[in-house]
């Protein structure tokens, strides 16, 4: 069923357009435009309650959906309103078409429907479907199948009977995300262990958790939950929307390590792929039913040429009440405490955001924007915050669309966060194109802060596109490859040296002025010297860099330890000051000529000298009047720096020229942070 505009929609309540025009007066020409999109999303919203009861009932497809076990007997339902026939199959019929095991079809909208006795499906039993349409036929995994697996001899995918003996016992049932800024450690269960091979939630649970717990974070955010079927995918190319991905364990084993980490006081958060799916057929979802128009758009807008993959059609019922019931699943099913949404600039935009500059306002407005997605978008956050309301929700979007992170009141999208895309693009292009002693403090500080009012940003100075093969991580593309023979504490180089102190101090930039969180990929605070390269044909399947090397952090002779060690201080007092609460970092003086660079954020005064060559003997800065103290700085030798700086130190502000000012000495490639 396709969702046409509501002219009869109620109006949306006066005010939620112009906040969003107030923080950003150049949206007002776009006023009906967004006046539009929000009445669309509450018209949507409120037809679904007609329909359904509430929103939080038309999400719960995955009850009605898929395999259960009720009442004695177990009953299996999908959509498929293309078929003609559909036929279970399994280990139980050895996967042949069977009348006793012939689904019917039980309303005119295209729903099957089969009842089995209990007694012929086991747990850990493989099963399939295989539907028949007017011109074919095909083998298909259950759209809404919560547990697949791979055969390791014939690689083949299929779905799994899951009902073991005992349901897990949450023993942290109760917890609540923690309240304020969120720091963010990004990781992936599989290549999370040394040792070169798939890792385990198990093994997760037991080795990394206690890491990311000690190193700081309060958040642990998960790639490639969902199941994929290439693993070298890192888990974007979903195939089983409603599985946790088998080849790390068991829905039991996450639910275990998710368990753990809420014991600790860590919220966790997955990556969320609604805005594309993978192509495969026997797999996927893509000619479900045999036409490329069930869940997707038909012709060439149902799929995405850069990505090789299938875009969803969010104007069809069918594919919300799926893909919202998707959200509904992983937050009541597995505890999870938010998303971030992946490729969201991708369903904005029809175009897909591909060779899009987007240096205008009118981009965002020109006709190219997907209403749908939007509507959809709107109403995911909308479910999402009514049945957590402390999950967030963060959105990667590299457009800068209006309003992505602002309320549906405000006039906005409803996400709690974006990603700081452009961030990493800077560092990239800032290491790699410009010499040291051009760097731009002025440039630097526009970009940290050029983020648009109102909505909170997740900051981060890498991504984990960065660490593939075919690219650099950060450490790497300062240091090369000396970081294979030069790592020792007392064989320092100069190009060792240059590349701790700026590693320290663009994440240290970074996080305290670049947004209202922080992200870290795994590895990355102690500057993983490694790429990742999955498995492939091209490096004979090996899992040799499908790794991460914690002997290398655990190493006190080794610099990677040292900025493990820096990394841990500074989110320590990052949390401790509650530097991320304040919203604004105010800027104290940009020193272009010298490039150093101070500002304010809470009661935290930063330091930075990001000059290559000169140290400062009495550098005047113009903190105003007040008693500040020496609370951390980037050159301390346990941080595998020169050591030129002792604390505590206590500087109290003198008049000059009428100007209340504090002197320091300011060593080259390092910053301080006083206390105020």
């Amino acid at each position: 069923m396709s969702i046409s505009p509501d002219n009869n929609a109620p109006a949306v309540k006066l005010g939620v357009v112009p906040e969003i025009i107030n923080l950003d007066p150049y949206l007002t020409p776009f006023k009906g435009l967004i006046d539009s999109r929000v009445r669309r999303a509450v018209a949507l919203r409120s037809e679904i309650v007609a329909e359904a009861g509430a929103l939080t009932d038309f999400a719960s497809g995955h009850e009605y959906f898929g395999l259960h076990f009720q009442r004695g007997e177990w009953i299996f339902r999908e959509w498929a309103p293309n078929a003609q026939s559909i036929y279970l199959i399994g280990e139980f019929n050895s996967w042949q078409d069977a009348g006793d095991f012939a689904l019917s079809s039980i309303d005119e909208h295209g729903i099957w429907e089969i009842r089995v006795p209990a007694h012929q499906l086991k747990h850990g039993d493989l099963y399939k479907i295989n539907i028949h349409w007017a011109d074919g036929s095909g083998h298909r995994i259950p759209a809404y199948a919560r547990r697949v697996v791979q055969d390791d001899a014939t690689k083949i995918f299929s779905a799994q009977v899951w009902r073991p003996p005992a349901r897990y016992r949450w023993k942290h049932a109760a917890f609540r995300r923690p309240t304020g800024p969120p720091l963010i450690y990004e990781a992936h269960t599989g290549m999370s262990q040394e040792d070169g091979k798939v890792g385990t939630y198990t093994e997760f649970k037991e080795r990394i958790l206690p890491r990311i717990i000690d190193a700081g974070y309060d958040t642990l955010q998960l790639m490639a939950v969902q199941e994929h079927p290439y693993y070298g995918s890192f888990g974007y190319h979903v195939s089983s929307f409603f599985a946790a991905s088998s080849r790390f364990g068991t829905p039991e084993e996450l639910k275990a390590l998710i368990d753990e980490a809420h014991g600790a006081g860590l919220a966790v958060i997955i990556d969320l792929v609604h805005s594309h799916s993978v192509k495969n057929e026997i797999e996927g979802l893509s000619r479900f039913d045999g036409t490329e128009y069930q869940y997707f758009h038909q012709g060439s807008r149902g799929y995405h040429s850069a990505w090789d993959s299938r875009c969803f059609d969010y104007s069809k019922k069918e594919v919300l009440h799926f893909l919202l019931s998707n959200c509904r699943y992983w937050l009541d099913e597995f505890h999870v405490d938010g998303f971030r949404f992946d490729g969201v600039t991708s369903m904005l935009y029809k175009h897909h955001g591909l060779n899009a500059v987007f240096s205008s306002y009118e981009d965002y407005y020109d006709g190219a924007s997907d209403s749908d997605a939007l509507a959809y978008l709107a109403l995911a956050n909308s479910l999402i915050h009514e049945l957590r309301p402390d999950a967030i929700t963060i959105a990667e979007e590299v457009s800068g669309y209006p309003g992505i992170a602002l309320s549906e009141e405000a006039g906005g999208i409803g996400f709690d966060y974006r990603l700081g895309m452009g961030l990493p693009d800077y560092w990239i292009k800032l290491v790699k194109d410009v010499n040291d002693e051009d760097w731009n403090t002025g440039a630097l500080w526009h970009e940290l802060t050029n983020r648009r009012r109102g909505e909170k940003t997740i900051s981060y100075a890498e991504s984990h596109d960065q660490a593939l093969v075919g690219d650099q991580a950060l450490i790497f593309r300062l240091i090369g490859k000396e970081m294979y023979d030069n790592m020792h504490t007392d064989s320092r180089t100069v190009s060792v040296d240059r590349g701790l102190a700026l590693h320290k101090l663009i994440r240290l930039i970074t996080a305290a002025a670049g947004g209202d969180g922080y992200l870290n990929f795994m590895g990355n605070e102690y500057g993983h010297p490694e790429w990742i390269d999955f498995p492939r044909e091209g490096n004979n399947w090996s899992y040799h860099y499908a790794r991460r090397q914690w002997s290398l952090r655990d190493n006190p002779n080794l610099f990677y330890y040292c900025l493990a060690e820096f990394d841990r201080d500074m989110l320590t007092l990052i949390k401790d000051c509650d530097v991320l609460a304040d919203p604004h970092p105010s800027l104290i003086q940009n020193d272009h000529v010298n490039q150093v660079i101070s500002f304010r954020r809470s009661n935290l005064c930063f330091i930075f000298n990001f000059n290559p060559t000169k140290s400062f003997t009495n550098y005047a800065v113009n903190t105003g009047p007040g008693k500040f103290e020496l609370t951390m700085d980037t050159d301390r030798s346990t941080y595998g720096g020169q050591g030129r700086l002792h604390s505590p130190q206590k500087f109290h502000s003198t008049s000059v020229s009428g100007v209340d000012c504090i002197s320091v000495y300011l060593p080259t490639r390092t910053a301080m942070i006083l206390t105020m």
